[in-house]
């Protein structure tokens, strides 16, 4: 939420500077009323990153926060309304023109009543509004935020670095490799059995998804199968677009409105006669399988499916041949995988942080995901035990807020974000799961939505691109 209310502060005091001098707002005379609304809104932006840091831990920062946003839009809204109002009273508006004809005609007190009745009114919310802005100024809590706080320069604020994908052939190790060297030789030598079902079993943010994409993308998986396709399956899947995805998935063309049943046996046909190679990555319910996709599978000559589920019973539900199951980093490995992320090329740089970080391995639950995102995180922070000790300290606090290790790490990192990259990841929530965010739909999207702060020499949507490039480097997307 509070994210939020640093970009609505921010555009509202703008929004307020520039429309006080307004022709508009200056024959309607209530310039004096929005700027003590303007004051009050700086008093406000001048504590809210302090509220922001507070609001996880207090309840009462949270409810202050909630106060402050209706209050906010409320704000916003009469800004419209007085600019609407106040244009319809200048000389050169269609309106004033009628009600100059109408004055001709001998109503001429009508003009000087429409001028002060839409001052009176529109002064009058806005004195509202400045009370309850007032109100909120005043609260007890508002008298213990500290003003002066304000994000680390060296931090968040600052330009994110880029890097190539450093992490990606050695970081997720050499367990992960050794698994999918086995785990390959098990598939080719199963290659020609009739429905071969194995299975990649592991809590979330282990890596099971990353052990299955070196499976996928093996050279030998390749050219061992005439069919191949990658589902992500998801809590909440939709039968009908799941089926319509495996098709897309072998390139068949699915007509609109067509069935379960009509998708089906469209599939069976396809795939009839044909080995495949099939993952059904993140499996929640065992059905997905034994109910929507198998009557088709069953038509194949030989083919394998790669299931991979945080639920041991449901390979057993799904009758999986074989299961790997993927256990937590090593506390060594861990600690390699968080330096390493961070684009440090030796271990004897961060050598003094050793212990510090050996903690924060164990607080992402020895979880590589956990532990990339982390890296993020402390990757805008300099390399300093006191600096890692505070975000050890914030990870720790956080922990009555939110549900697991996972979550954790995504949100703290979240929270080094500078506010305008907080209101455009915010932005991809709308997003439904394992939907593929396409950096030139959604960046245009947040241009939009006025999200993208325009800079000197610099196109806008250059600086669109480069926000969705800096959550890529955070992990967040």
């Amino acid at each position: 939420m509070a994210a939020i209310l640093e970009y609505l502060l921010g555009s509202c005091a703008n929004k307020l500077q520039n429309i006080i001098s307004d022709e508009a707002i200056l024959i309607l005379g209530v310039e004096e009323e929005l700027a003590e609304v303007l004051q009050r809104v700086e008093l406000i932006q001048c504590c809210i990153y302090d509220a922001e840091k507070r609001r996880t831990k207090e309840l009462a920062v949270n409810n202050w926060l909630g106060q402050l946003r209706d209050v906010i839009y409320d704000v916003d809204e009469i800004l419209d309304v007085a600019k609407c109002k106040g244009s319809k009273l200048l000389p050169n508006h269609p309106s004033s023109s009628s009600s100059k004809s109408a004055a001709c005609k001998g109503h001429l007190v009508f003009p000087c009543f429409c001028k002060i009745g839409s001052r009176r009114g529109v002064a009058a919310r806005i004195r509202t509004l400045n009370k309850k802005i007032e109100n909120i100024s005043k609260d007890k809590i508002f008298l213990t935020f500290n003003s002066s706080a304000q994000p680390n320069e060296s931090g968040p604020t600052s330009k994110l670095i880029r890097s190539s994908n450093l992490v990606e052939p050695n970081l997720v190790g050499k367990e992960i490799i050794h698994s999918s060297r086995k785990l390959v030789d098990l598939v080719l030598a199963n290659k020609e059995k009739k429905s071969y079902k194995l299975a990649i079993v592991g809590t979330g943010g282990v890596g099971k998804t990353t052990l299955a994409q070196k499976i996928y993308n093996d050279q030998k998986i390749k050219g061992s199968f005439k069919i191949h396709a990658w589902i992500c399956v998801s809590q909440d899947y939709n039968e009908v677009a799941l089926l319509k995805e495996v098709l897309r998935n072998i390139g068949v063309y699915h007509e609109q409105g067509e069935t379960i049943g009509e998708l089906q046996r469209k599939l069976a046909e396809t795939i009839k006669g044909k080995s495949f190679f099939l993952v059904l990555d993140d499996v929640w319910h065992s059905n997905v399988w034994t109910d929507l996709l198998r009557p088709a599978f069953h038509e194949t000559n030989v083919g394998i499916i790669l299931v991979t589920t945080r639920d041991g019973q449901i390979t057993k539900r799904i009758g999986v041949h074989h299961t790997h199951q993927v256990d937590l980093m090593e506390v060594e490995v861990g600690w390699e995988l968080l330096w390493k992320s961070m684009n440090i090329e030796k271990e004897k740089e961060v050598h003094n942080l050793r212990e510090t970080g050996i903690e924060i391995v164990h607080k992402c639950g020895r979880l590589p995901l956990a532990i990339k995102v982390t890296a993020s995180a402390l990757s805008s922070r300099k390399l300093t035990e006191n600096e890692w000790k505070r975000y050890l300290g914030r990870f720790i606090g956080s922990q009555s807020i939110l549900l697991d290790e996972i979550e954790e790490a995504l949100y703290l990192s979240y929270d080094e974000l500078p506010p305008r990259l907080k209101q455009c990841f915010l932005y991809c929530a709308l997003y439904i799961e394992d939907s593929v965010i396409e950096c030139d739909e959604v960046t245009w999207l947040w241009i939009a939505e006025g999200f993208i702060e325009e800079q000197q020499g610099q196109l806008i949507e250059d600086m669109a691109e480069e926000y969705y490039h800096d959550l890529i480097h955070q992990n967040l997307l």
